[in-house]
């Protein structure tokens, strides 16, 4: 008689857990739909911007042209007699630096030792290194990225490490952009007058290395004597730059000029020669016009005189013949 009742209670109890767990299944069940819905949704949205077509105001804007589109040979730059003067006692053309590009990216270096024994030395060496920037949708105008470069080449000019007595002073007539940073080195008790010049053209950054000290107890050379001789290596270079890519690149500031002033010059004395000709013709035309005129004229004189002659003749003879 007991054991129906447990098992019925044991029934009942069954029934009573199943129908609790029920709510906790539904609310999970309702909790991942909904999330599985959102991420749906989420994608569906994602989908639709990506298939949206851009508006043209959204379009990537195109980059002006690379005014240059190649570089000179490094260890060509610099005339002969500026390497003498910066580096007489240079014993070779000049050492090529390694690159993986030559069109992008180049440079080369001279040293120079003038040994005086006893007296000391003077020491001499001169780097120039020239790179250069192609437009490019995603990085921007070749002339932008030189900027940017030119900015780089100044700061770690300025950052070298144990530099002494850094200064940096922009410089006018070179280039686009041109910046001269000075600073001291000392290697083995002697000190390197160190001229860092970098400049810019259009799309092409060149920077010019040049140091020079008093060894062996010589006199330190003078730092405003280096400055200039760097500025001039730093000038030569740009012009070089600009010569490589003439009638393929950016022509040099006036070079195009003074050939159209002289073709309109001449122009101009044709004309003016052209007109003067005319004037000539016109003139002799003129003449010989007014000549004929005269010459009618004459002639109609003539004609009149003979004329009158004649009737001075026919009337004599009309009173001879009335008299008789």
């Amino acid at each position: 008689m007991h054991r129906p009742a447990q098992r019925q209670r044991q029934r009942l109890s069954r029934i009573l857990v199943s129908a609790a767990a029920v709510p906790v299944i539904l609310v999970a069940s309702g909790c991942s739909s909904d999330s599985g819905s959102g991420s749906d949704g989420a994608k569906k949205e994602a989908g639709a911007k990506a298939s949206a077509p851009k508006k043209a105001g959204e379009e990537t804007p195109a980059v002006e042209k690379a005014a240059y589109g190649k570089l000179p040979e490094p260890c060509d730059v610099l005339s002969k007699k500026t390497l003498q003067e910066l580096v007489p006692e240079a014993k070779d053309k000049g050492k090529a630096g390694t690159s993986t590009d030559t069109a992008l990216r180049g440079s080369c270096s001279w040293d120079s030792l003038d040994n005086n024994g006893v007296d000391g030395s003077q020491f001499r060496w001169l780097r120039v290194s020239l790179m250069r920037f192609d437009s490019d949708a995603s990085l921007g105008s070749g002339a932008k990225r030189a900027q940017d470069n030119f900015a780089k080449q100044v700061a770690d000019a300025q950052a070298t490490k144990d530099a002494k007595g850094v200064k940096a002073e922009p410089v006018q007539g070179v280039g686009e952009q041109a910046t001269l940073v000075r600073y001291d080195l000392k290697k083995d008790k002697d000190t390197f007058k160190q001229q860092t010049f970098v400049t810019r053209v259009e799309n092409a950054v060149i920077t010019v290395d040049y140091n020079g000290a008093g060894l062996a107890g010589d006199k330190t050379p003078d730092a405003g004597a280096l400055s200039k001789d760097a500025q001039k290596a730093a000038k030569e270079a740009a012009a070089a730059v600009v010569s490589a890519n003439e009638g393929g690149g950016k022509p040099s500031s006036g070079s195009s000029e003074k050939p159209k002033s002289d073709d309109s010059k001449k122009d101009g004395e044709s004309k003016k020669d052209e007109d003067a000709k005319k004037d000539e013709d016109s003139k002799k035309s003129d003449d010989s016009k007014q000549g004929a005129d005269a010459e009618k004229a004459d002639d109609a004189t003539k004609s009149d005189d003979s004329k009158s002659d004649d009737d001075g003749k026919s009337k004599t003879s009309k009173t001879s013949h009335s008299k008789s």
